[in-house]
């Protein structure tokens, strides 16, 4: 037994991984797609066999410590997400390395399980080896390389795609062999400085732009019959709305959408603009205006949605909210808002909102719980946004649950954040532009599965968000209502960028030539967003349509009618 031990570590490791390999072969059937994953799983699994009967030792432990990260890596993600590791996704997991101290905080369990898996693997392969098999040692040493070649060149022509159920190490330092051949193949160069004119007229008002988080634009009142109470439908004395109804997102997930929401970008040069052109903050700073980013999601100074220490340059202040709870950080950002508008200064300001994304069994304070039943309350309190879904299996009675919550959720940080804007700010001082940065597929059509945005095939409820303009009365800006009809659910994130210039008095011809239409003109927009943002190597973007005539709306629920609402407004929901 002792001569084997190396093996039979190997076999084990081999073994937890097994589930998946069936399940791929039983989703191809009798294919021939089926015989070619049997073989390349063949040779991955003999790829990681030979590393044991390597003579160097120096030579095992350094192709041990290489296969042992590459295991933690994919087992933790899929342990985590219950999804398989996708290329998109493991680029995603590049960007959001800076993360990493609170994924361990909130998965540390299914990290460390990760982690004891795949010492399996680590020690099978780092034990001098008892058994010699009678073939060169050359063989064993470039057979890994090899496999680790050919699954590289095989996942480059499938465009990323092709590792599904291979399960193991080679997936990963796979997609770590391509995401370098982009990085150096990429579009980069030097980030240009502002080259439109400006109309030289000074700014003596502020921009507000808040980007809130998984907002679902039919839950809204402003947009629904049934919809949550927002406080904007109802016309405030002094104070104009223009809302542009459901609007496409860039994306349906964070990250991107952000990214471009901030950099600008048209539909066929997005990933160029991105790369290449000014942030929003240089054009504010051009114009002599004061740059705030309130990030209400994350702390410690951490950045997140492609920020970089070159971006946070052009920022004059950096708002975070540490030492205050999750449920109160949009109200915190709210009320730095106001004072913001109220200081008589000109400022531009980007913020991020905590907003609904999952979990939202927390999000609200008690006394906003007035949808019921709703999901239970006190496990969350301390967590913004997480992948896992551990306690919600996504059975229509948890959804049912869980769109009761996002009612709350939406009433609390919605209703209530914009209750405070609009009565403690002077909104002549300024003109607000408020969006979500994705829709949610709430599955109000009982589709099964516990993801609300992010789906690689998503329903065109993902890339849904609102879209509004609020000013004060007098406050003179862009002709907002000459093409306010003809604009409604035919606009999107990609009119935002041209707007924002053009509230900086940019010159509009310029700014439409670079970046497309304003909301102040007919945007003629594609009412599209895209569902395969990094189209790489060799694949093209995959635009999916919005249709407001075919969206899905909420179960009926009649909403609180005033702010001061009262629980005897609320029924339950239609069919539960």
């Amino acid at each position: 037994m002792k001569s084997y031990f190396k093996e039979f570590l190997i076999l084990i490791y081999v073994l937890m991984g097994s589930t998946a390999y069936f399940d791929r072969v039983v989703d191809l059937g009798v294919s021939f797609g089926a015989v070619v994953f049997i073989g390349l799983l063949s040779l991955c699994l003999l790829g990681i066999v030979s590393t044991l009967y390597i003579k160097n030792t120096l030579l095992r432990v350094i192709y041990g410590l290489i296969f042992f990260v590459s295991s933690v890596v994919l087992l933790a993600y899929e342990n985590i997400t219950a999804d398989f590791l996708t290329y998109n996704a493991f680029i995603s997991l590049l960007n959001a390395r800076g993360f990493a101290g609170e994924a361990f905080e909130q998965f540390h369990s299914q990290i460390v399980v990760s982690l004891l898996i795949s010492l399996f693997l680590l020690v099978a392969i780092v034990l001098k080896p008892k058994y010699k098999p009678a073939l060169s040692n050359k063989l064993f040493l470039f057979f890994p390389l090899s496999v680790a070649f050919l699954l590289t060149i095989m996942l480059f022509l499938r465009g990323g795609d092709g590792g599904k159920g291979l399960q193991s190490p080679f997936i990963p330092i796979a997609y770590a062999s391509l995401a370098v051949y982009e990085v150096s193949n990429s579009i980069v160069g030097d980030r240009e400085d502002v080259q439109i004119d400006s109309k030289d007229k000074k700014i003596d008002h502020d921009i507000i732009f808040i980007i809130d988080e998984s907002i679902s634009p039919g839950y809204l009142d402003i947009n629904s019959e049934y919809g949550v109470l927002t406080n904007l439908k109802k016309k405030k004395q002094g104070v104009n709305i223009f809302n542009y109804g459901y609007a496409a997102s860039i994306t349906n997930c964070s990250y991107e959408t952000n990214l471009s929401l901030r950099y600008g970008g048209t539909r066929d040069k997005y990933l160029t603009i991105i790369s290449t052109m000014p942030s929003i903050w240089q054009y504010a700073k051009k114009v002599n205006m004061r740059t705030v980013y309130i990030d209400t999601q994350r702390t410690g100074m951490k950045l997140q949605n492609g920020m970089t220490d070159e971006e946070l340059e052009y920022v004059d202040e950096f708002i975070q909210f540490d030492d205050t709870p999750v449920v109160s950080r949009d109200l915190a950002a709210a009320s730095k808002i106001i004072e913001l508008i109220n200081n008589d200064k000109s400022e531009f300001v980007i913020i991020n909102k905590i907003g609904g994304h999952f979990p939202v069994h927390d999000k609200f304070p008690d006394e906003y719980a007035v949808y019921k039943p709703s999901l239970p309350r006190g496990a969350y309190k301390n967590i913004a946004d997480t992948g896992s879904r551990e306690g919600f299996a996504g059975s229509m009675n948890d959804w049912f649950l869980y769109r009761n919550s996002y009612r709350n959720t939406l009433l609390w940080g919605v209703g209530h954040f914009f209750d405070e804007i609009l009565t403690k700010s002077n909104l002549d001082n300024a003109v607000i532009l408020y969006t979500s940065d994705h829709g949610q597929d709430l599955h109000e059509t009982e589709k099964k599965g516990t993801d609300t945005h992010c789906s690689s095939t998503p329903r065109m409820d993902e890339g849904m968000v609102p879209l509004l303009i609020v000013q004060g009365e007098k406050r003179v800006t862009l002709n907002w209502k000459k093409h306010i009809d003809d604009n409604k659910n035919k606009s999107s994130h990609y009119n935002i960028f041209p707007t924002l210039l053009s509230l900086m008095s940019y010159d509009a011809l310029e700014v439409r030539k670079i970046y497309g239409n304003s909301l102040d003109i007919l945007t003629n927009d594609d009412l599209t967003f895209n569902t395969l943002f990094y189209a790489r190597l060799g694949k093209k973007a995959e635009w999916k349509k919005i249709e407001p005539d075919n969206i899905s709306m909420p179960p009926e629920y009649r909403h609180a009618v005033e702010s001061g609402f009262k629980k005897d407004d609320i029924k339950k929901e239609g069919h539960f």
